[in-house]
């Protein structure tokens, strides 16, 4: 098994426990969100954790599907829904290349806190790209650590070898938006929270 995926199947309950670090921030990321969002959309979310993210956006569109590479974390999720009734939700163990079959099935794609996650966040994004359908959106939210911490980058990987962190690719705001521009994407929104440089949240658009 992939060792980040290892990580997070033995840091997912305490994961989910872990209160928001900035509550107004989030607050505002899941506001500017659902103005993309009507009640003919269908939507996918990858990495979607323990699916806090998606049981608030869900009630706002047609289909939600949620995805994590971890099986624990949507173990959690789905016994979070159950005190929901949100039939248009289902959470599934899988990863973006595990839906690779779903070309422009999707109004929206949502990434968020995943995109420094993965060794090739390029191919992710070109991933997501061929499953919107002309006019979708992507929206992501990143931390840029290249920008504002490089010098973790040492820790990081130590912490990586010793098992007490997952993989973290230091992407730039630059590097991210380059990614974005290869893929085709038009950049609708930008964002980063006075209370965290590092974060970087996203709207792209794919033409028409």
């Amino acid at each position: 098994m992939n060792s980040s995926i290892s990580f997070w199947n033995r840091s997912a309950a305490r994961y989910a426990q872990r209160p928001i670090a900035d509550q107004n921030a989030y607050l505002r990321k899941i506001d500017v969100t659902q103005t993309y969002f009507h009640q003919e959309m269908d939507v996918l979310e990858f990495g979607c954790g323990t699916g806090s993210t998606a049981l608030i956006h869900a009630p706002k569109v047609r289909s939600y599907l949620a995805t994590d590479a971890s099986s624990r974390m949507i173990d959690i999720a789905r016994e979070r829904m159950a005190g929901n009734a949100l039939s248009n939700l289902r959470f599934v163990v899988a990863t973006l290349d595990d839906m690779q079959h779903r070309q422009q099935a999707f109004d929206a794609i949502l990434g968020l806190n995943i995109l420094h996650l993965l060794r090739d966040p390029e191919r992710a994004i070109q991933q997501v790209s061929s499953m919107l359908k002309p006019g979708g959106v992507f929206i992501s939210n990143t931390a840029c650590l290249q920008d504002t911490c490089p010098y973790l980058k040492p820790v990081a990987a130590l912490a990586r070898v010793l098992r007490l962190a997952p993989y973290v690719n230091f992407l730039s705001r630059a590097q991210l938006e380059r990614h974005l521009e290869h893929a085709g994407f038009q950049i609708d929104y930008r964002w980063v929270p006075e209370s965290s440089k590092d974060v970087y949240f996203l709207i792209a658009r794919k033409p028409e």
